[in-house]
């Protein structure tokens, strides 16, 4: 498939709801990016639960669309968690634990024994901003750890998730803010007993924000392993939501590996949170003030993670920001698949139907194209999932 032509910086509106697409002017070379270590997945193996999640090829959903291809890594489960999170969680926490020791705990086979090596840390905690499935994934590696967990998480967070969030043991913390606000209120737990586990970086702060897109390199090296098993074609374009960007960044590593041209890179915002999109329209790093307040919970971010963004700016093609609406009628398309995903992980297919559907994106993607969905996250909010697919009123329940 032809790449958009690179200053490209148009932006047109399309469809029943809306949808602004930018091809991406600051899209170019990178300087080497090579692929994560064996070890990120090595790690991830000895995690209980481990197992790679599906790489499902959608065919009636392909068809509805009008392409040639569809298909979906559905992280509707892992680690018995309904997101991807646990992946860039986990391998953070424990990069972050063997620099604290200055060196790594021993030799381990199993969580239960590299708790056990880590007995000696107690009382100790960790520390995280969340719109949910991040600070989940941090309570829970806290957990198996032996450690406690403070989560701090942005007004409006709906009382569904911070059960949730609770229920791995954490102490959860509503800050008066957006996201961003949260982030700034957990900087401040860092200290001889606290790491801060956070998947966006500040100045000072980017090691951990680096190892959590490490690692998510597993899921990508997991459909790298599923389309070679199954001898399928590689992706055309793919379509990966962006939040602050870590998990585009982990996209580009993966993808951009040792100068191969891979697919098209289009990333996934909100209509009214597109902080990506806002910095590549501007060539800089910028803010999209709040409160942002889309069913999409976990794209709800105003600013890029600065350690993200050297490579989605230069690494991905496009982007496509899209309002709720295209969400809705993604979790439910997916549902009629058997695929269950909640707002934030029907995201990448919103903007697949957004994208297809218009006439005027910066490239075509048709009859002909093999596209690839990262599906985020399956029902974390049950009773947000339920609502969206009609079956129950929401009511009031948003703190």
């Amino acid at each position: 498939m032809t790449r958009p032509p690179a200053p490209g910086d148009e932006q047109t509106r399309t469809g029943a709801y809306g949808a602004t697409f930018l091809a991406n002017p600051l899209a170019g070379s990178l300087e080497a990016v090579t692929a994560p270590s064996p070890e990120v997945a090595r790690f991830h193996r000895r995690l209980p639960g481990y197992r790679p999640t599906p790489l499902v090829r959608a065919v009636r959903l392909a068809s509805e669309l009008g392409v040639g291809e569809l298909l979906i890594k559905c992280e509707s489960e892992r680690f018995g968690l309904p997101a991807f999170k646990m992946l860039g969680a986990s391998w953070a926490t424990y990069r972050a634990v063997c620099r604290h020791l200055g060196e790594q705990p021993g030799p381990w086979e199993d969580v239960d024994e590299l708790a056990h090596l880590l007995k000696g840390l107690l009382p100790f905690r960790l520390a995280a901003a969340t719109d949910g499935n991040h600070g989940r994934a941090v309570a829970r590696m806290a957990r198996w750890l032996g450690f406690d967990a403070r989560i701090f998480v942005p007004q409006g967070t709906t009382r569904g998730r911070i059960d949730a969030i609770a229920s791995e043991g954490a102490e959860v913390t509503v800050v008066a803010g957006d996201y961003d606000d949260a982030v700034r209120r957990s900087a401040e737990e860092a200290g001889a007993r606290c790491l801060v586990i956070s998947d966006t970086s500040w100045p000072g702060y980017e090691d951990v924000p680096r190892w959590v897109v490490e690692g998510y390199s597993t899921l990508f090296a997991e459909i790298g392993h599923a389309l070679h098993g199954s001898g399928a074609s590689a992706p055309e374009v793919a379509f990966v939501p962006l939040g602050v960007g870590a998990l585009g960044a982990a996209a580009v590593n993966f993808f951009r590996a040792g100068g191969g041209g891979g697919p098209v890179l289009v990333g996934v915002e909100l209509a009214d949170a597109a902080c990506v999109t806002a910095s590549a329209a501007a060539g800089r790093l910028v803010t999209v003030p709040g409160p942002h307040r889309s069913i999409m919970v976990g794209l709800n971010c105003g600013t890029p993670s600065p350690v993200a963004w050297p490579l989605v700016s230069r690494g991905f093609d496009a982007f496509v920001d899209v309002e709720d609406g295209w969400a809705v009628d993604a979790v439910r398309a997916l549902a009629g698949a058997g695929i269950e995903a909640g707002g934030t992980g029907a995201a990448a297919l919103a903007g697949v139907a957004a994208w297809v559907r218009s006439r005027q994106p910066p490239f075509p993607v048709g009859a002909g194209s093999r596209v690839l969905a990262i599906c985020t996250e399956g029902a974390s909010d049950r009773r947000e999932w339920l609502h969206m697919l009609g079956v129950q009123p929401l009511g009031e329940e948003v703190l």
